[in-house]
């Protein structure tokens, strides 16, 4: 049957963690404590990666690699990259646990998509050491996946790669790419997801690519909330995605939408 059998969400950003703040107020710390000032928006940039990749990438930054050239007299070599994630990861390590509140409306969502009969996959830019961390109080306030890949289990080549998806879809023995949906919140979600082949959708509320906490968004002008949400949806969009939604509340009328399109032979990257 031409219709949709799993939806494969991202963690932080999508699933928990309004906003996406637990790593990336560490990212600024540690390149503060390195020397070199780096503002949100670098921080956010490749939000999604692997973490170490992350931190590569920001060093790869133009302005970043100047600041960093200027401290040490030097460019930046793989032993920076090297020596900023292994204060990174015991810096995330000690406050992760407190970054783990499903985001409104995702546990009725996932409840809803079950009921339909869909399983539940995810992906990450953390570590398996991370995710035990993540995974294990988000379960104990009502959120679980039935599946969880992280890097780790790809060889450490996490987004923009596929292969996370494809882990999911062995696992849960699904049939094929484009009766998959990826949901997430970054750039490198969606890139994640159109190199699977899947259906790729970003979601604007609570994620990275807004940057807002659950606090400062409320505390926005109604006007200001759907400029910010139409602009991030268009990111998404440009980025690949073949649907992007304010809220999670939204999916599964997108599932319903999809599953119309396989009826008519429709494929992921169609343009609807």
């Amino acid at each position: 049957m031409n219709k949709i059998e799993a939806i494969i969400l991202d963690w932080a950003g999508t699933a928990v963690d309004f906003g996406c703040f637990a790593p990336v107020r560490v990212f600024i710390d540690i390149f503060r404590q390195a020397g070199v000032e780096v503002t949100m928006e670098e921080a956010r940039a490749p939000m999604g990666m692997l973490k170490i990749d992350h931190i590569r990438t920001m060093l790869s930054m133009p302005r970043v690699a100047a600041l960093w050239e200027a401290k040490y007299n030097r460019p930046f070599n793989e032993g920076d990259v090297e020596e900023l994630y292994a204060v990174f990861e015991p810096a995330l390590m000690a406050s992760l646990s407190e970054y783990t509140d499903p985001i409104p409306g995702v546990i009725e969502t996932v409840e809803a998509l079950r009921a339909d009969g869909l399983k539940i996959g995810s992906t990450t830019g953390y570590t398996s050491s991370m995710m035990e961390v993540v995974a294990s109080n988000a379960r104990e306030k009502g959120y679980r996946p039935d599946h969880i890949v992280t890097p780790d289990d790809t060889g450490s080549f996490g987004r923009p790669h596929p292969y996370m998806i494809f882990r999911n879809m062995e696992q849960l023995k699904l049939s094929a790419a484009w009766k998959v949906v990826k949901v997430g919140d970054t750039i490198s979600d969606m890139k994640e997801g159109v190199n699977a082949g899947v259906w790729t959708v970003g979601v604007a509320v609570g994620s990275s690519e807004l940057g807002h906490s659950l606090e400062s968004f409320h505390r926005m002008t109604e006007p200001d909330k759907q400029a910010a949400i139409a602009k991030t949806k268009q990111t998404f969009l440009e980025q690949g995605a073949d649907f992007a939604i304010g809220t999670m509340s939204g999916l599964p009328q997108v599932v319903g939408k999809i599953n119309e399109l396989l009826a008519q032979g429709k494929r992921p990257g169609c343009k609807v």
